[in-house]
């Protein structure tokens, strides 16, 4: 599932939903622009759409199937109105900077779902919370669905893919790189055993520099959290070891997230998990 504008980074999730069907299972994606996920002032009209470049890298990557549906078709006589609410945790760092956005993002998976009736689902990393909140709904409203994070697709600069890349200048995207230098910084202060106040302290000297460059920088949010709930990492990192050290940031008039999960501040960081590290 995603909103629109494929990418390699779906590509992969295509690619890996074909490995874990098999050649006996099917693979559909689903393709929709969800107007319930953007708030007022947001880039929904703008929003890259390229259904038949979508549909060429689908079934590249080994679908078997698109769902393409109109706004009119999965939301018949408009706006519905009974939801999915994302509870406390969509009210939370993205949830805080574009209320709404995750009751609107459940509520269209949720349809999806009951549309398509997978058994597997398979998730992009990149949006972290996002992913967490579908593995919420699909526990908490007993779904039976087994959810599946892949994760995120980097450019070779480090950038991790985005729908929102193409809106970039060459500069931004150039200053746009300071999201994913600050994530390895805090990475790498983990990986020595740094505390978390530690961990934010790396990437925020990263962002801090960047706040000053040409075009600027300018940052929405920095936060370590647990994965579970996405609650801030206080003193010291869970007793699972599990952390995401997460950014939200713009850069001219395109807002960029990305995120990394942390390992254990006792053991070696992870090698990044997809595309090269810069």
């Amino acid at each position: 599932h995603d909103e629109g504008a494929l990418h390699e980074g779906h590509a992969s999730l295509v690619r890996e939903a074909r490995a874990l069907a098999g050649p006996e299972g099917q693979v559909v994606v689903t393709v929709f622009v969800n107007p319930l996920q953007f708030g007022a002032g947001e880039d929904l009209d703008r929003y890259p759409r390229s259904l038949e470049a979508d549909l060429d890298i689908a079934g590249s990557a080994g679908a078997d199937h698109v769902l393409a549906p109109s706004v009119d078709e999965v939301y018949p006589g408009g706006a519905p109105e009974v939801r999915i609410s994302a509870g406390p945790m969509g009210e939370r760092l993205e949830g805080a900077s574009r209320p709404g956005h995750f009751d609107g993002m459940l509520t269209v998976v949720g349809k999806m779902f009951h549309l398509v009736r997978p058994d597997l689902a398979l998730f992009g990393q990149k949006d972290a919370q996002q992913l967490a909140l579908v593995r919420r709904m699909v526990r908490d409203l007993a779904f039976g669905i087994e959810i599946v994070s892949v994760p995120t697709a980097r450019e070779s600069d480090g950038l991790a893919r985005s729908s929102r890349n193409r809106y970039l200048s060459e500069d931004e995207r150039r200053s746009a790189l300071a999201l994913s230098r600050a994530l390895y910084a805090g990475q790498d202060a983990a990986a020595r055993g740094e505390d978390p106040a530690a961990v934010r302290a790396a990437a925020r000297r990263v962002l801090d520099e960047a706040a000053h460059a040409a075009p600027p920088v300018v940052l929405d949010y920095l936060a370590l959290v647990d994965p579970a709930d996405f609650t801030e990492i206080a003193d010291t990192l869970p007793a699972t070891g599990e952390a995401v050290l997460a950014v939200a940031a713009r850069v001219g008039a395109t807002r960029l997230i990305d995120n990394l999960p942390l390992a254990p501040a006792s053991g070696p960081a992870p090698s990044p998990a997809s595309g090269a590290r810069p």
